[in-house]
């Protein structure tokens, strides 16, 4: 999936030419749509550009007072099967697909009496409107465009030499560019049209696969080769199935097959422990796709004895990971621990033997692979992308506000938390000392009972919270939480800030000798 760009900004504002400028000297110009298409038309006549068209385009440009080539008299063939075929011909694809540096290529539009075509305007037939309004499927069918289509993804494919307007919203961008660049473009602008042109074709595929499917809306489809039908979704009544290769993410060396929630949160796993990928040893356990447990140490197994240590309760049937190879001692603790899976970048042969020993316990091989760089997900009767969150601020990023300034120890703690209350479902808190999760308040609808819920977490497993700091995933709007947090003795509070009442946390810390810093990067997650 890419990010819908504002394309034709960057395509009219582009007027520098580098390398593979390019003059339109002749034109194929065949669209459903005549709105807006007239300026267009009189700038290319300006320019001297010799235009081909067929059917009702050729009419409108004639009725313009403009000269227009038929298609028909170029391919010797009159327009076929009520429609169906006109431009689907040699003499026209030709002109579009040669590779001018190609002297073959060249040749051979010599020979056989072909002009090379430098721009291509055409859209497609309204196959989704057609649709929408209740047409026939005799009508519906007829709507599937095969010709505009094929000229798309034949000028698309050769930007190089050709430009390509695949739809009337990109008439005025275009326009600009011929008129302020006395009729050339540059590689970059034709690949630019060329990228939207795909776009256009993918999109109006997917209509038409939707209509088949028997889809109202518009599915989003993937296109992922590999696919894998899990036992069921969230819950056994709900189908669910994973789309890509799981082999390239993992080797799984042991245990039974994973299912849509391990999946959901092995993918958590993997994305937080990624925050902690050029630490020492870090040990995480998560639960629902937050952790309950988290520990950076010298070595694998105190960083695995101090996460389980921050929730020994909610670890039972949860995610293992760790940012460094698992040896015999830490598997043997594992071992004791019921849990679903454990993921490392790798095994000792002898913690093998150890995690092997529960049939179904899921061991994975981490492989150093890129996930997506964006998330996806249904809302309402359509879809919401966005960016992942990859920002990481770290204690150079830090903004200290209050008179109190964090120590060393603690500015590294802060670090710690921050990095944990980003991969934690919002309203989040977290409670951290000396690199190690305390508690966690998770998912609470105000950030007042999100910070109570972690202190109880804290208390319940007796953790001292004397000295201990806090990150939060948002601002404070009120002093009510550095106010809780001081009162169970924290002493530094990490936060983005950005409340109109900043000043109100800020001058409660420096009443009672709490560190704040600021970050200025808010880091929810729903």
């Amino acid at each position: 999936m890419c990010k819908a760009v504002n394309m034709l900004k960057i395509v009219a504002n582009s007027v520098d030419l580098m390398q593979g400028q390019k003059k339109v000297k002749t034109a194929l110009i065949s669209v459903f749509y005549k709105d807006g298409l007239e300026p267009l038309v009189r700038q290319l006549n300006d320019l001297g550009v010799e235009i081909y068209s067929t059917g009702g385009t050729q009419k409108f440009i004639e009725d313009l007072g403009i000269n227009v080539n038929r298609v028909e008299d170029l391919t010797s063939y009159p327009s076929i099967l009520g429609g169906r075929v006109k431009t689907l011909h040699p003499k026209v694809f030709g002109g579009i697909l040669a590779r001018r540096e190609l002297a073959e290529d060249v040749a051979q539009l010599e020979e056989y009496d072909i002009p090379p075509m430098d721009l291509v305007v055409v859209d497609l037939y309204p196959f989704e409107e057609t649709v929408k309004n209740g047409g026939t499927e005799s009508e519906i069918i007829e709507k599937i465009d095969i010709g505009g289509i094929s000229l798309i993804r034949a000028a698309a494919k050769n930007f190089k030499e050709v430009m390509i307007i695949s739809n009337r919203n990109q008439y005025p961008a275009v326009t600009e560019i011929l008129s302020s660049q006395n009729g050339e473009s540059s590689i970059d602008q034709r690949k630019k049209l060329a990228e939207a042109a795909f776009k256009v074709s993918s999109s109006y595929d997917t209509a038409i696969a939707s209509y088949f499917m028997g889809e109202e809306e518009c599915p989003l489809i993937i296109n992922e080769s590999e696919q894998k039908s899990l036992r069921y979704g969230e819950n056994p009544h709900q189908e669910g199935i994973f789309y890509g290769d799981l082999n390239k993410m993992f080797d799984q060396l042991h245990g039974k097959e994973l299912s849509y929630n391990n999946l959901l949160d092995v993918d958590a796993a993997v994305q937080l422990i990624s925050d902690f990928s050029d630490e020492k040893a870090t040990f995480a356990i998560l639960k629902h796709n937050n952790a309950c447990g988290i520990a950076s140490r010298d070595t694998v197994a105190e960083a695995y004895k101090d996460a389980l240590a921050g929730d020994p309760v909610s670890a039972f049937g949860g995610i293992l990971i760790c940012n460094k190879a698992i040896d015999a001692a830490t598997a043997e603790e594992i071992n004791k621990l019921f849990c679903e899976v454990v993921i490392a970048p790798d095994f000792d042969e002898q913690a093998l033997e150890f995690l092997k020993q529960k049939k179904n316990r899921i061991v994975l091989k981490q492989h150093k692979v890129e996930t997506a760089s964006f998330q996806i997900r249904t809302a309402l009767n359509g879809y919401l992308y966005q960016d992942k969150d990859r920002a990481a601020e770290r204690t150079t990023d830090f903004e200290g506000k209050t008179d109190q300034k964090a120590t060393d120890s603690q500015l590294k703690d802060l670090e710690f938390a921050l990095k944990i209350v980003k991969h934690t479902k919002s309203n989040a808190i977290v409670l951290a000392k000396g690199e190690q999760l305390l508690a966690s308040g998770t998912g609470q609808t105000s950030r007042v009972d999100a910070l109570q819920q972690a202190i109880a977490k804290a208390k319940q497993f007796n953790f001292d919270l004397e000295g201990a700091v806090m990150a939060s995933d948002a601002f404070f709007p009120f002093p009510d939480c550095v106010e809780i947090a001081d009162k169970a003795g924290i002493k530094a509070v990490v936060q983005p800030g950005g409340s109109v009442k900043d000043q109100l946390s800020i001058d409660y810390c420096n009443e009672n000798g709490l560190a704040m810093v600021f970050t200025g990067v808010r880091h929810f997650k729903h």
